[in-house]
């Protein structure tokens, strides 16, 4: 059998990793400013994560949710805590997709309603109704297109009033950053308009912050950094650093029933010991405060490139815009400088989504090398 071939690969092997940094099967060590999709978090085999994985794993590393897990208490008390988001509760999951599935799902249910209200150069995930709110025809099939959505510009409130005026609107979704779209965002004006329509009108509000969540934006959630209170919050990458595990956080005031949202592997042990982990080591390493910090720095060092137009995104959810495309570029970052950056839709953006244990002068290395390779 052969792999169903869907992703075009770099030919680099990784074969170890360690804080910021990967080795691959020749030996070689590259700078991970990429994290996998914004997914290592605490930084790559951190040594708190592999013990309590290790240790959860030689106890019990599964059962369904038809039992008690004492695990998915700790980590939704853990999680309200150091998010500030005591007044949801925790639906757990497997993947970004799925909680976008079930957050959609989920405002349907309560609102009665089906259409729902995305952004230009959203992406929500892969499947079914997730990838119906995510703006990009090539990755939507004709089963998905079904499914009743409008897509809006990002910051045209009148628009977002006028759609929620025709009273069939079930669902906004919007992402606190952009991801995959090239880290656009609402202005907190924006967004604190799209807070006050929804709740006059039976919307549901969702923030999905699948890719911005977790400290990357310098806030544990970055629609923290516009003051406003989403019925519904998702998030998944930087939740377990690497183990599959996804979350819907629901205000408190939405009554749950059984059976109206379920999944068989979705909140299992070791889950939920990868997750608890992340939150005990963000919290102890203070890492929300260090992605702020070296942001500050990043921006310092970054104004020193005359070739860069613009600095997207906040914290270590980073944007550099140039212009000209940026493939070659990365190419050459990643085999000549051995440095692991990201790409997006906006082809002239280069994604810089680090471990938030990252240091200064980790990001200055960074600097040195795009500019030798710009000036090369």
């Amino acid at each position: 059998m052969e792999l169903f071939d869907v992703y075009p690969l770099y030919n680099v092997t990784p074969v170890k990793a360690k804080g910021a940094y990967v080795w691959d099967d020749k030996g070689t060590k590259y700078l991970d400013l990429y994290g996998g999709h914004g997914v290592i978090s605490i930084g790559h085999t951190h040594p708190k994560y592999v013990n309590a994985l290790t240790a959860q794993l030689n106890n019990i590393g599964f059962y369904s949710n038809s039992i008690q897990n004492p695990l998915q208490k700790e980590l939704a008390q853990k999680l309200g805590e150091i998010s500030s988001c005591e007044n949801y509760n925790l639906f757990l999951c497997n993947s970004g997709a799925e909680a976008n599935e079930n957050a959609l799902k989920l405002a349907s249910f309560k609102t009665g309603k089906s259409r729902i209200i995305s952004f230009a150069n959203s992406f929500h995930g892969r499947t079914s109704a997730a990838v119906a709110a995510t703006d990009n025809k090539n990755i939507n099939a004709p089963i998905n297109l079904q499914q009743e959505v409008t897509f809006l510009p990002l910051n045209e409130i009148d628009l977002v009033i006028h759609e929620i005026g025709k009273g069939d609107v079930a669902a906004v979704i919007i992402e606190g950053i952009q991801g995959v779209g090239g880290l656009d965002e609402g202005t907190t004006a924006f967004f604190k308009e799209v807070e006050k329509v929804c709740g006059k009108n039976n919307v549901f509000l969702i923030l999905d912050e699948i890719q911005s969540g977790y400290g990357r934006s310098g806030k544990f959630f970055a629609f923290q950094h516009h003051g406003i209170q989403p019925d519904i919050i998702t998030t998944a990458k930087g939740m377990a650093n690497g183990f599959p595990i996804g979350a819907v956080l629901i205000q408190d005031k939405h009554e749950a029933k059984y059976g109206m949202l379920g999944t068989t592997f979705g909140g299992n042990h070791l889950a939920c010991t990868a997750g608890i982990s992340v939150l005990d080591v963000l919290q102890e390493e203070k890492l929300i405060a260090n992605a702020n910090e070296v942001y500050q720095h990043f921006l310092q060092e970054i104004a020193t490139i005359p070739q860069v137009k613009k600095i997207k995104g906040k914290g270590l959810m980073l944007g550099v815009e140039f212009d000209f495309e940026v493939g070659e570029l990365r190419k050459k970052l990643i085999f000549d400088k051995h440095i692991f950056t990201g790409g997006s839709s906006n082809k002239n953006l280069l994604r810089i989504l680090p471990p938030l244990n990252i240091t200064k002068e980790e990001i200055s290395q960074f600097i040195s090398a795009l500019k030798e390779v710009l000036n090369s």
